[in-house]
């Protein structure tokens, strides 16, 4: 029975939501379970973790600069600060495991685990390790993966394949169309609808691409649902105004279960997370890798899916010029969307929270 444990990472929502959907799965399984979240100051996790109910510590860490080496001294000096406030954080918690989801918080948090000899569990949403993971993996009691072939990056012996958590509300989906078209204040005969959502920070390419077209979507009759994250949500409230479509846009969307309810195709961001939600459900995507990750870990995840017809990938620098007729063409093609929806659903790993939590109790007498 696992009594108290320590969950470390964020940046974004692709580290956020799994690490909460791990917490909860472990709440569910151990009521009495006390969790503490550590993540960086300044991060969207600050947020967002205490809005999940749950408790979090902030360390003053960044991540490593690649283009600019020389500011990394810096970022050294709070790598060891960091773990020194990490220990102390875990000498007087006293968890019985520490859990890393990756960004920037689980490095010295693992890192201090490891040296204190509390078993470590690293959890890889993406088909490419990223560097955090891949430095704590050595030392790592267990390693969780979303994705075959992780022994190029991690020992064989540690790994067990899982899956990614997913958010509950996701997983068990039971809202219903008249509900969702509610909440989006679209016309309740609305046919069809184009889900875009660029991810927990906004996609520029994928707004710029939707909103130099509009005329387009005007015309298509389809209902358009766009997240545009907070840098563009001015510019596309300014580029909607002269139109007059069934649309929703809004910086973030809170209610990713019912955008997800009316979606017949979605545009997305190739990040672990929301590739794992889009495999649950089987939505017909098209997906448009970030080039600003590590890595470029997202044209890897997308590959994963393109190559096996499970997705439509766009590249970043294309996307201007062929999303929105792609798009457009994918929602009036009934039999290719059938078949997106097939090939990617076969590619879904269901309860990976409790999949987690299971290896978590081998980890605790």
């Amino acid at each position: 029975m696992i009594q108290r444990a320590i969950i470390s990472g964020g940046g974004t929502g692709g580290h956020i939501f799994p690490a909460i959907s791990i917490a909860e799965a472990l709440r569910r399984r151990y009521p009495q379970i006390d969790i503490l979240f550590i993540g960086a100051e300044g991060r969207m996790e600050m947020q967002r973790v205490p809005q999940a109910g749950f408790r979090i510590k902030g360390l003053h860490i960044r991540g490593l600069d690649r283009k600019r080496i020389w500011r990394n001294v810096g970022v050294l000096k709070d790598f060891l600060r960091a773990l020194v406030a990490a220990r102390d954080i875990i000498r007087e918690f006293q968890p019985e495991v520490v859990i890393g989801v990756g960004g920037y918080a689980s490095a010295p948090t693992l890192k201090a685990a490891q040296s204190l000899g509390i078993p470590t569990l690293i959890q890889e949403q993406n088909s490419y390790a990223g560097v955090t993971n891949k430095f704590l993996a050595r030392r790592a009691t267990k390693i969780c993966v979303a994705y075959p072939e992780m022994e190029r990056f991690f020992p064989k012996d540690k790994i067990v394949l899982t899956g990614n958590p997913i958010r509950p509300a996701i997983e068990q989906l039971s809202a219903t169309r008249a509900e969702a078209l509610e909440y989006f204040r679209l016309p309740a005969d609305t046919e069809q609808v184009v889900l875009v959502v660029g991810g927990s920070l906004g996609a520029r390419s994928i707004n710029e691409a939707i909103g130099a077209r509009l005329q387009e979507w005007e015309q298509s009759g389809a209902a358009l649902i766009w997240q545009t994250g907070t840098g563009f949500a001015d510019k596309a409230q300014q580029l909607l105004a002269g139109y007059r479509f069934p649309v929703y846009c809004a910086p973030f969307i809170q209610r990713m279960d019912l955008a997800y309810t009316l979606a017949d195709v979605v545009v997305s961001r190739a990040g672990a997370s929301a590739i794992s939600e889009l495999c649950h459900l089987g939505k017909p995507t098209i997906l448009v890798p970030s080039p600003n990750v590590a890595e470029d870990h997202q044209t890897k995840n997308a590959l994963a899916l393109s190559t096996r017809g499970a997705a439509i990938l766009v590249t970043d620098a294309e996307a201007h010029d062929v999303l929105t007729p792609k798009a457009l063409a994918l929602l009036a093609d009934a039999p290719q969307r059938q078949s997106l929806s097939t090939e990617i659903k076969k590619l879904a790993l269901t309860e990976a929270a409790d999949r987690i939590v299971d290896e978590l109790d081998k980890l605790v007498p």
